[in-house]
């Protein structure tokens, strides 16, 4: 049996957990494989909306098991937060979560480290979500930092007392002021404290030996990646990118199987663009459409609230993100938003000193986006199922036209936040 992938592929916030949560019945265990808490996977059903930072997206369905991997890093107060918002719903929730001993923990340091840093950076910010995810990860390259399994050796609180000496030294060498005081600092850490508590409780495991005899005795195991692949540390539009990998290669490091044992992809994305932070964005519209889409998609960071940047698809990146993730499948969410707004512009090409190309250049700044117009759809009218689904004319070439680009069958359509607005068009065939 080999783990299926659902990942991202624009700049994150692509609506996964919706459909990870679609999927859900379909496995035995659902895996985080990296990220952190500047995830928000959103999911609704029962008229109720649920936000997920930490845990899988597979924790509302009871016969699931749910594990956070080695490639997560873990804030035990993000983790004990949304465990309290699930345990209104199903107070066994916790029951079902697994936790690798390898995963490494965000201290409150961390937090104030990522907040001075970023504060340090000017006009040049990257758009951090101020978490502390990016200094845990970086002592984590570091081989500095501190681990689930570390929480139950002897020693722990002088080693956890040591690494935020270090960073609250580098805090105090920093000449801007820091988001988060210090005062609040105090604060958060005891706060941070009483959570870890709470994350003794949950089971701890050695989840590469519990993924892999899960696999080898033909259980279905998904993996669901966080952000997109345009934020993915080695291949996004460097430095605006988070600190994980966040395209398919990061299933087998955060959850420690072999490239082997990788199954279907599916990739998620928009019928447009959006960008929340700083960073290029070729098809940015910063005009009265980027303001529709932005208003009737709701688009709101989950994790921050901050208004996401909006703009047309872009074919180009998007067959990137396809190729470098080995997609089988695509998903595309939110068609229902281009409704009613008149012809849609899809970026096919980019042009840089008058030279055009259907290649993503390592430096996205300096492109133009050179667009092909299709037409839009006054109303998203949908009938029937699989393997009779009936769409619009101007729907079905707006889907032509992405299948046409990245040469992927577009199998699924979304068309509204809640599990039963999901639209089968092809079968998968694996």
């Amino acid at each position: 049996m080999k783990a299926d992938v659902i990942l991202g592929l624009q700049w994150g916030d692509e609506g996964k957990g919706k459909i990870v949560d679609y999927f859900a019945p379909r496995y035995h265990v659902i895996a985080r494989f990296q990220g952190g808490p500047n995830a928000g996977h959103t999911i609704c059903f029962k008229g109720q909306k649920y936000v997920l930072h930490l845990i899988p997206s597979g924790i509302f369905h009871r016969d699931i098991i749910n594990v956070i991997g080695n490639g997560v890093v873990i804030d035990p107060v993000s983790i004990s937060e949304e465990l309290e918002q699930i345990h209104q719903v199903d107070r066994t929730a916790a029951q079902r979560l697994l936790v690798s001993d390898r995963a490494h923990l965000i201290l409150p340091s961390h937090r104030l480290l990522d907040a001075a840093m970023e504060a340090g950076k000017g006009l040049t910010k990257i758009g951090s979500t101020l978490k502390g995810i990016g200094p845990a990860y970086t002592d984590k390259t570091a081989r500095c930092g501190l681990r689930v399994g570390d929480i139950f050796r002897p020693g722990f609180m002088d080693k956890y007392e040591a690494l935020k000496a270090s960073h609250l030294a580098l805090i105090d060498q920093s000449p801007v002021e820091h988001v988060i005081g210090k005062d609040d600092f105090v604060t958060y850490e005891k706060k941070w404290m009483d959570a870890l508590d709470a994350l003794k409780q949950l089971k701890v495991i050695n989840a590469a030996y519990f993924i892999n005899s899960r696999l080898k005795s033909g259980k279905k195991v998904l993996a669901e990646g966080a952000q997109g692949t345009l934020l993915d540390i080695d291949f996004g539009s460097y430095p605006f990118v988070t600190s994980s990998n966040t395209s398919a290669s990061g299933v087998c490091q955060g959850l420690g199987i072999s490239p082997h044992q990788v199954g279907h992809v599916y990739g998620v994305f928009k019928a447009y663009c959006t960008r929340v932070g700083s960073g290029p964005f070729p098809t940015e519209l910063n005009d009265s459409f980027g303001e529709l889409i932005r208003t009737k998609g709701h688009e709101f960071g989950s994790t921050t609230g901050r208004p996401r940047r909006t703009g047309w698809l872009d074919l180009v990146a998007l067959d990137y993100a396809v190729m470098l993730n080995g997609v089988d499948s695509l998903i595309m969410m939110k068609a229902d938003i281009l409704s009613g707004i008149g012809d849609l512009k899809v970026c096919v090409r980019y042009e840089t000193d008058g030279i055009q190309t259907s290649e993503a250049p390592v430096f996205l700044d300096r492109v133009r986006p050179v667009y092909e117009t299709l037409p839009g759809w006054e109303a998203l009218t949908l009938s029937g199922e699989y393997p009779n689904p009936v769409l619009s004319d101007s729907l079905q070439k707006y889907i032509a036209s992405i299948e046409g680009h990245v040469s992927v069958p577009l199998t699924i359509l979304s068309t509204g936040p809640d599990r039963e607005e999901t639209l089968i068009l092809q079968e998968s065939t694996h």
